[in-house]
Parts: C-alpha cells; sequence; structure tokens
C-alpha cells in the first residue's frame, strides 16, 4: 500500500469513536400538559429483560444502514404508538459516551399529542408520565460517584507490561445523577441525558 491509497483512504473516510461495540438513540419527549411544557418519560415493562421497570426516554439499539435520527424516530413511534407526523424533531443534543463500550445519540423533539391519548405499546412499556421542564430547571440533581477500575484476566501477558502486575492502571470516576420527582425516581444515563439537555439550554 502506497502513500496515495493511505491518503485517499483516510480522506474519504468519516470518523467514528473506536471502541463502541453498541450504538443506541433516544428521543427526549416535550410535550404541552395545561399550557405549560413538559419531558415525556417511559417506565419499561417489568418483562423486559433488559432494565425492567426502570424510568427512561423512548429509544433502542441503532439498526443496519439507520441514522440515529431514524432510530430515535422509529423506537418513538413503536414505544408510543404515535405516527411520525404527530413529532416535530428539533435536534441533536449532546452524544453520551459510556463506559459500557456504549454510545447513547439523543434527540430533542415535541411531541404534537394530549398525553392521555398516546395508547404506549404494552410490550416494551408499562406506564407514561411527564414532568414539568421547569421542575428540571429549578432543581439539581443529586450526584454520587462510582469508581471504574481495570481488572485483567488470568490469561493477561503481565510480562509483556512495565511493572508487570504492579502497574498503575488508570482509573476512573463516573458520577450518576439522581432527580426524585414526586412519586418517581429518574437517574442513570436517563438523568444523564436530561442533565446534560437543561445545562444546554440554560
Amino acid at each position: 500500500m502506497d502513500l496515495k491509497q493511505i491518503i485517499n483512504t483516510i480522506k474519504n473516510r468519516p470518523s467514528k469513536i473506536e471502541g463502541i461495540h453498541r450504538e443506541f438513540a433516544v428521543l427526549i419527549p416535550l410535550i404541552q400538559v395545561d399550557n405549560e411544557l413538559h419531558v415525556l418519560f417511559e417506565v419499561r415493562s417489568s418483562n423486559l429483560k433488559v432494565q425492567p421497570n426502570e424510568i427512561c426516554f423512548p429509544g433502542g439499539k441503532v439498526e443496519k444502514n439507520e441514522s440515529y435520527k431514524e432510530c430515535a424516530l422509529r423506537e418513538t413511534m413503536e414505544e408510543l404508538n404515535i405516527p411520525i407526523d404527530s413529532m416535530d424533531l428539533i435536534g441533536e443534543v449532546d452524544t453520551l459516551v459510556l463506559p459500557y463500550n456504549l454510545t447513547i445519540y439523543p434527540f430533542l423533539g415535541k411531541i404534537n399529542k394530549n398525553i392521555k391519548d398516546i395508547s404506549y405499546s404494552k410490550d416494551e412499556v408499562s406506564n407514561i408520565f411527564s414532568v414539568p421542564l421547569k421542575f428540571f430547571l429549578d432543581n439539581t440533581p443529586d450526584t454520587y460517584n462510582t469508581h471504574i477500575k481495570v481488572y485483567t484476566d488470568e490469561k493477561f501477558p503481565h510480562d509483556l507490561v512495565p511493572g508487570g502486575k504492579d502497574y498503575k492502571w488508570r482509573m476512573g470516576t463516573y458520577p450518576v445523577y439522581f432527580y426524585k420527582y414526586k412519586d418517581h425516581i429518574i437517574w442513570g444515563i436517563t438523568a444523564k441525558i436530561i442533565k446534560n439537555f437543561v445545562d444546554i439550554i440554560k
């Protein structure tokens, strides 16, 4: 391979985040409730294998040949059982790179329906509720830190690493946010997405 081939390959290739094996997209749905702007949330079905009963935004795994925007809209249509013409996509919010080999691409959208008229998919969603946007603007979340440490398996070649088994691996701190609204606890990735969105619009 010569330099010209290398230059053509790099120049014509869009960059991506290396080390990410799973990509998800979600929609932060705004909705009018009693003439006030709210944020709509889902409670995941208890029948789901992953994170049952947790509060989340509509979204899911990005399918092959699907854009992040298309994924966010498709998942919202499927989970809330609403047509695409009932949504206005506003734009993309900051991408989340998480320490679990995955990224989440959040989008902001407006749902043009009465919340009482949304017949969500019972297979994926056990309930929906909304929170006034003002609540998030006026309240900061409780923050607790988790710590990420490297563990090597028994086959790891410590003899090839300076310091061997005593090598000083980098450690990380990952903040976990909690919002408490009435009897709802909005936490984790969902709280991280809403906090970032609020920080942007503030």
